[in-house]
């Protein structure tokens, strides 16, 4: 078993304030398979005291020095790539090869999106032409406080870790204790790296404890977070009294809109393939199909067909294929509101309660798809984070868009259509941060984040890193060139 039972604290590991083991568990069997600690306040209060000795230093460095770090960085994770991918598929029930090509490969591309990113950012620039001796300068916010989930652990620790040094912070990293053995590794590449000691600290550790402390540490001048959106509001809530800056990462209920005249064989399996990606899992998942009645019917019977052809199995076996849910409460939390949406009416077309046929442990869910859903429904009002579709006809493009916003939340959406005018029309009525048209990806530098309730503030590109500045305007500047 593996046994990490220490945190990365000014550049050594060291034992918590207060022994209190975790075992980790493998949601595929629900064996414990590795061990870590859960800090405490006082572990907080020796993690900021080494990030606010170091930030006098390393927010002084010159880019330069910055992007020899990424550039060591990459060369580490790289490496060790392998090690990551076995790491994430044992702690979340990623399969090992969506566990290596896309879990573990995200945080790759995520560097190097950065390293482009800091090479062209401006840190300094004159406000205008006409107001050359006002200097508009981007320097670092300070210490900041990290918490990152389960579902994409590396995807997540990456987009924020990184920008944040890279912008001259410092930081302490609190990755979640169901998921924490990809972020012990990663401490171990940064320890590889070089990086000067106290830039960046991790404490493993829950919500209620570590997490409020940090969030109400007056220590640390910004927090950022992503989860869900209960945990965003009790974060922004504990960090009020401090006035830190906040930047959230947080749900989506994502709505997926299917005209009449798209590739409908071609959109609706990719969108139940979408959904069912990282066993459902994902933030931006577009879990709502809505779909124009006049293609509807077919719609359901393609989408039908998608989940039942879609395999199940254990995360270690190579291929293509679903794995079990995160934990036992995820587990129960999907299996109740399956059953929810049966008692509201929504016809149920494929999946349902219970464990796929063959499995009698693990956390594996059946992949499940509603038809005749509305959009006041529980399984369409909330965030579900498993393998359930809930598809909602519609009239016209007006009502395809009402219902589409018709949500608390303001992540993603997405558009299927051959007609370009319609795509551009409806992608900007649409309130998410993000739409992607037709099955086109989501670019690494491209910003990441939501409208609403789905949260504060960008990830990705130069938009990560200026979550990490603070802006100064320094009027009577004169270059040294005049």
């Amino acid at each position: 078993m593996f046994r990490k039972t220490d945190f990365y604290i000014d550049g050594k590991w060291i034992a918590p304030a207060a022994a209190k083991e975790l075992e980790v568990i493998n949601p595929a069997d629900e064996q414990a398979f590795a061990v870590i600690s859960l800090g405490s306040a006082a572990d907080v209060d020796k993690a900021v005291t080494a990030a606010r000795k170091a930030f006098t230093t390393w927010s002084v460095t010159s880019r330069e020095e910055r992007l020899s770090w990424l550039e060591r960085l990459l060369t580490v994770y790289e490496a060790r790539i392998a090690d990551m991918a076995k790491a994430i598929s044992s702690e979340m029930g990623a399969p090992i090869k969506m566990a290596l090509d896309e879990q573990a490969a995200s945080g790759t591309a995520h560097i190097k999106a950065f390293i482009r990113a800091l090479k062209s950012f401006e840190f300094e620039r004159p406000l205008d032409e006409r107001n050359r001796t006002t200097r508009i300068a981007y320097e670092p916010i300070g210490v900041c406080g990290l918490i990152t989930p389960w579902n994409w652990p590396m995807n997540q620790v990456v987009l924020k870790v990184v920008p944040a040094i890279a912008a001259g912070c410092t930081v302490i990293l609190k990755p979640s204790e169901i998921a924490p053995i990809s972020s012990v590794i990663f401490a171990e590449m940064v320890d590889a790296s070089g990086l000067p000691a106290g830039v960046f600290n991790l404490v493993n550790g829950d919500g209620p404890t570590v997490g409020e402390a940090m969030s109400r540490h007056p220590g640390i001048d910004m927090m950022s977070f992503t989860g869900s959106t209960r945990a965003g509001v009790a974060v922004t809530k504990a960090a009020a009294d401090t006035v830190k800056r906040v930047s959230l990462e947080l749900g989506g209920k994502s709505p997926n809109i299917v005209f009449a005249d798209a590739d409908l064989e071609a959109a609706i399996t990719r969108g139940v393939s979408h959904v069912f990606n990282n066993t459902g899992q994902s933030c931006n998942a577009p879990t709502r199909m809505l779909v124009e009645r006049s293609v509807y019917d077919k719609a359901t019977e393609i989408a039908a067909a998608a989940a039942k052809a879609t395999k199940v199995g254990d995360p270690s076996d190579d291929g293509d294929h679903m794995g079990p849910l995160v934990s036992e409460m995820q587990f129960n939390k999907v299996q109740g509101l399956i059953e929810r949406g049966i008692k509201e009416g929504a016809r149920l077309i494929a999946g349902g309660t219970g464990r796929p046929e063959g499995f009698n442990r693990g956390y594996y869910v059946r992949p499940t798809v509603f038809a005749d859903v509305s959009n006041d429904m529980t399984i369409a009002r909330e965030e579900i984070f498993g393998p359930v579709l809930a598809m909602i006809p519609f009239d016209t493009e007006e009502e395809a868009v009402e219902i589409a916003n018709d949500t608390p939340y303001g992540l993603a959406a997405y558009i299927q259509s051959g007609d370009r005018e319609r795509i551009r029309r409806v992608s900007k009525q649409l309130r998410a941060g993000m739409v992607r048209i037709n099955g086109a990806s989501h670019a690494a530098d491209a910003p990441f984040g939501g409208y609403k309730q789905s949260g504060i503030g960008r990830e990705g590109g130069h938009w990560g890193l200026e979550d990490f500045l603070e802006v100064k305007a320094i009027s009577g500047w004169e270059d040294s060139a005049a």
